[in-house]
């Protein structure tokens, strides 16, 4: 690109706009699709059909682990194989502020690339607006995911049934953390990073090889809490959680405890939870830790009628504790 800083005009629809097309964006998310510079795009997807759309406005927008490029992808393409889905193509919008560096906004785009060449996934089709300086701030990516939906049945938040097991794929609030100290300039363990990741190549494979599983939800924004509670209230059941069996990094407990913060409500990105029932959790389990992004999964719960609608954390001395959905934003501009 001939300017080292975005400009009003490659938001004009003009020979701006279309330098910024044709050298950034399809130089790195060519696809047959793209490249015929529609107002739309066409393509086949036989029977129902997953799909989602989310806007990143994440602050900052680099970080260990990531960056808003490739969170982009991972959020929206987690969100359609969360229906037991294969993720098939994304739109992606930019709204970029006037002023912000080329070369960050190509390293977005990169690390975007490279986010759908590992999902398996297509770009194709997009738009990009560049806004006057302080009319938003930086970069703010809105993407749109469609995939085929190969389960049957179908999982979804509302077939949480008594007896089902709880399991989760992974660590709490390494995500949530990570962004928090980036954003503070505070410094935590080294190993603390973001957790953001494409997960429906597991999500898939658990589907084709379990007969039936009820559920499958990413613990985003609300974290396992907020998330948890949302499934016991669609589906009138209660979760019964082992606050022992949550796994939590040491480095994330340690943080949390000096910020205040309660891991379990902490974002993640790369994580989901599966419900499904108590005969398939350990085959399910098997499949998890196959994969790199299911080696830490484990049993944290079963769903129980005792309480519907509630979240029930048992410590480890055997008490009991209700675990209420996040009641704001104990983080914002997370993702």
């Amino acid at each position: 690109m001939s300017s080292d800083k975005v400009l009003l005009d490659y938001g004009s629809g003009g020979r701006a706009s279309q330098r910024l097309i044709s050298e950034l964006f399809i130089k790195h998310f060519a696809n047959p699709e793209l490249e015929r510079l529609n107002d739309a795009a066409a393509f086949n997807i036989d029977g129902k059909i997953s799909m989602s759309t989310d806007s990143f406005t994440v602050d900052p927008i680099f970080f260990p682990g990531g960056d808003i490029g490739s969170l982009a992808v991972h959020g929206t393409v987690n969100d359609v194989a969360m229906l037991g889905a294969i993720p098939k193509y994304l739109t992606c919008a930019y709204i970029i502020e006037e002023g912000f560096p080329m070369a960050d906004l190509e390293k977005v785009v990169i690390s975007m690339s490279e986010a759908v060449k590992d999902a398996g996934v297509a770009i194709v089709t997009g738009d990009t607006k560049v806004v006057p300086k302080g009319a938003v701030d930086k970069i703010f990516i809105n993407t749109t995911g469609v995939g085929q939906i190969v389960a049957d049945p179908m999982p979804s938040g509302d077939r949480a049934t008594v007896g089902d097991a709880v399991l989760i794929s992974g660590t709490m609030g390494d995500h949530g953390l990570t962004v928090l100290g980036t954003r503070g300039g505070i410094s935590l363990e080294s190993n603390v990073m973001s957790d953001s990741a494409a997960l429906n190549h597991l999500l898939i494979k658990l589907v084709q090889e379990i007969p039936d599983v009820h559920v499958f939800r990413d613990p985003t924004r609300g974290g396992l809490a907020t998330t948890l509670n949302e499934i016991t209230t669609a589906s009138n059941v209660c979760c019964e959680l082992e606050e022992s069996s949550i796994p939590v990094k040491p480095e994330v407990v340690g943080g949390c405890s000096i910020l205040g913060l309660d891991p379990l409500y902490l974002a993640n990105e790369g994580k989901f939870l599966c419900i499904l029932p108590q005969k398939y959790a350990e085959q399910a389990l098997e499949i998890m830790h196959a994969d790199k992004h299911g080696k830490d999964a484990c049993q944290i719960g079963n769903i129980t009628d005792a309480n519907p609608g509630k979240v029930i954390l048992v410590t480890p001395l055997g008490g009991r504790r209700l675990l209420n959905m996040l009641e704001g934003e104990q983080l914002p501009r997370i993702c």
